[in-house]
């Protein structure tokens, strides 16, 4: 339940989802189509959406990871790639392609885009919005396609589906490793922290703030408050009048927020498995610190890239090694499925 809210609230916030598919809508101007094959998107398609940067190495698990888990179709913005992204997204066959090269941080970090395009071409899709570095799993997702998990929470009359994003590492210095593309990354990357996490309900939008794990730990000890937010929606049966207000942290209608109730809560939930430190990670943070592209304000997130190019060997003694989905439901780091009556109409 969320906590209620009087009338002008009710008011402000009808008015700022408006005026961000308002802003939305004005950034379709900032999108060139590379390959539209959006024509082959069929009713009752699960969709992707996805803003990247250079991101060549994450690309075929990435594909093959949400394939298998059965996404349809794959709604992607370069945002101006020169690592070879570009080519290797215009050869895949379920992918429409749109560039830019407008600023990440002025586009609201790439929402802007998406949101145009999950109002053009999202409405009444289930749809998943994922970075390029972020592979969900849920209950039984090795068995159970993304359709069943859909269908089942239609029965259940649930709009979205929410996961903790959980920072995977490798054991040894940053950067030191090796990794084939074509390969799963959790290969790699094969440690997490188990605890500490914490949420809380933030007010007046009602969405979830969960912070804690491997990054705050290591880069956020002295400053807890600004360490990443780790709680997501990333699928939602969509409609042209939501939004989301920050990534897919929070939404708006406000209810669309309940999806999610964080570990150890007792809605239905997922893991977003973060593969953020593969071995190229040291020099991409040199990049994106000169970029600036990635924080309100970048001056003060300094010293995290610092921290990153640095080299730090993650792991520690509390590390607990990755072991699958059935591990992280155990720890409580994602909830049950109601599977048992899924077909039961």
């Amino acid at each position: 339940m969320l906590p209620q809210i009087g009338w002008a609230q009710k008011y402000r916030l009808r008015w700022k989802r408006r005026r961000l598919l308002w802003q939305s809508l004005r950034s379709r101007h900032q999108l060139t189509s590379l390959n539209d094959r959006t024509d082959k998107i069929r009713r009752g398609d699960i969709l992707a959406f996805t803003t990247l940067r250079n991101e060549i190495t994450r690309l075929p698990w990435f594909f093959r990871h949400y394939r298998q888990l059965g996404v349809d179709h794959f709604l992607i913005v370069d945002n101006g790639s020169d690592d070879r992204s570009t080519e290797y997204l215009l050869d895949q066959p379920d992918v429409s392609l749109w560039q830019t090269h407008a600023s990440y941080r002025a586009s609201r970090y790439g929402l802007d885009w998406l949101t145009w395009l999950q109002m053009r071409y999202g409405h009444r899709h289930w749809s998943l919005m994922v970075d390029a570095d972020e592979l969900l799993i849920y209950a039984h997702h090795d068995t159970r396609p993304l359709q069943d998990l859909t269908t089942w929470l239609d029965q259940q009359g649930s709009a979205g589906f929410g996961a903790l994003m959980l920072d995977l590492y490798p054991k040894g210095p940053l950067g030191t490793q090796s990794y084939d593309p074509d390969t799963d990354p959790t290969e790699v990357l094969n440690w997490f922290d188990a605890e500490p996490y914490r949420a809380q309900r933030q007010h007046p939008v009602g969405n979830l703030w969960v912070q804690g794990g491997a990054r705050e730990r290591l880069f956020f000890a002295q400053i807890r408050q600004r360490s990443p937010t780790l709680n997501k929606i990333p699928l939602v049966r969509w409609s042209r009048h939501y939004a989301y207000v920050n990534s897919c942290h929070s939404a708006l209608p406000r209810y669309l927020n309940t999806a999610y109730d964080g570990p150890g809560g007792a809605a239905p939930s997922g893991v977003l498995l973060h593969t953020k430190f593969l071995p190229e990670i040291v020099e991409k943070s040199k990049i994106e610190k000169t970029r600036r592209q990635h924080f309100h304000d970048p001056d003060q997130f300094g010293s995290y890239y610092e921290g990153i190019i640095n080299r730090p060997d993650m792991w520690t003694p509390q590390s607990t090694r990755y072991a699958g989905w059935a591990q992280l439901q155990k720890l409580g780091l994602m909830n049950a499925i109601g599977w048992d009556g899924l077909y039961n109409t």
